[in-house]
């Protein structure tokens, strides 16, 4: 009985969920983005193609950050996603080696090592009780040495075939993007609509109320770290149909993994867990392209374009925060 009434009260929590703060990022980022293409007077920016290549160069972080936000929804972290995209870039070409009759293959093989790693990751924070910045930090660092002392350039390549999953369209939008946004409706329906959806909202509020409750709180906090490093893994076979091969560095100089941190914070999910969403993590990505397209469009430096957008990071977050200070307390 305790458990049902958690998780009703769960689910009409989320259904009166604030969609202001998504909307407004959302609105005000692309209405920042038209007016800098305007005054910069590359008005290309603005049209189908331009809007399409802009949300393109979004889906990397997007994915990722879809599964860090079941991670941080739980009150957990994942540092080990950046590592893991370059994990399954590597591995996906190398196993392909442009032959079409192993992408079935070698997809397959990325995404349970991807969700091994999660369950690796879950384990260390749950039985361990290992710090979550700490854990998925090590684990990240283990893949990372591994990888770099076993591949240090491009390795193999995908076939013409596997890159329609970056390349291939359907109208004027790429699949890539479908499947960005297709991700975030099926995550949506999962936090708002299923039980395990509850249980990630009640045990990222109160983990102990809802381990009393009756809810398997640790099981809860595995599965999210596995959907977590499965998102990474499917970005890492992405990254490889879009440049055609995989590297060592691809996920470290994506900045993955600080960066999807940050885009589901903007977006409203709180670091003390049990607040926040789906949506709220796109329009976080969506600011960031839209940030980076606006400082690529005026010129600025690419040292002072990282020191703005951490500068933007900072202050949304601490608005945030400050307007949400009760709950975090």
């Amino acid at each position: 009985m305790q458990a049902a009434t958690l998780v009703l009260a769960s689910r009409a929590g989320r259904r009166r969920a604030d969609w202001v703060v998504p909307t407004v990022i959302i609105v005000v980022s692309l209405a920042a983005y038209c007016l800098a293409a305007v005054f910069t007077h590359q008005n290309a920016q603005i049209s189908v193609d331009g809007l399409v290549g802009l949300m393109q160069r979004t889906v990397a972080l997007g994915i990722v950050a879809l599964g860090q936000t079941f991670a941080i929804l739980v009150r957990s972290i994942d540092l080990s996603v950046a590592t893991l995209v370059s994990v399954g870039a590597v591995m996906a070409s190398w196993m392909m080696q442009g032959q079409p009759d192993m992408m079935l293959p070698a997809s397959l093989f990325v995404l349970l090592l991807s969700a091994a790693v999660g369950v690796v990751n879950g384990l260390i924070v749950t039985q361990l009780q290992v710090n979550p910045l700490i854990a998925t930090l090590g684990v990240g660092l283990v893949l990372q040495g591994i990888l770099s002392a076993s591949f240090n350039d491009f390795a193999g390549s995908v076939p013409k075939e596997y890159q329609v999953l970056a390349y291939g369209t359907i109208g004027p939008v790429t699949f890539s993007i479908l499947l960005m946004f297709g991700l975030a409706v099926l995550e949506w329906l999962t936090l708002s609509r299923t039980r395990f959806g509850a249980h990630i909202y009640a045990t990222g509020g109160n983990q102990e109320g809802a381990r009393l409750a009756g809810i398997k709180t640790s099981r809860v906090i595995v599965l999210a770290h596995v959907l977590c490093s499965l998102a990474a893994g499917l970005t890492g076979l992405y990254l490889a149909s879009r440049l055609r091969s995989g590297a060592p560095w691809v996920g470290r100089d994506g900045v993955y993994d600080l960066e999807s941190i940050a885009v589901v914070v903007i977006g409203g999910t709180v670091l003390a867990g049990g607040k926040g969403g789906v949506w709220g993590t796109i329009a976080g990505v969506i600011l960031f392209g839209c940030l980076d397209a606006i400082f690529t469009m005026i010129g600025v430096d690419a040292y002072i374009k990282q020191v703005l957008r951490g500068m933007i990071v900072v202050i949304a977050v601490a608005a945030y925060a400050y307007r949400t200070k009760d709950h975090i307390a």
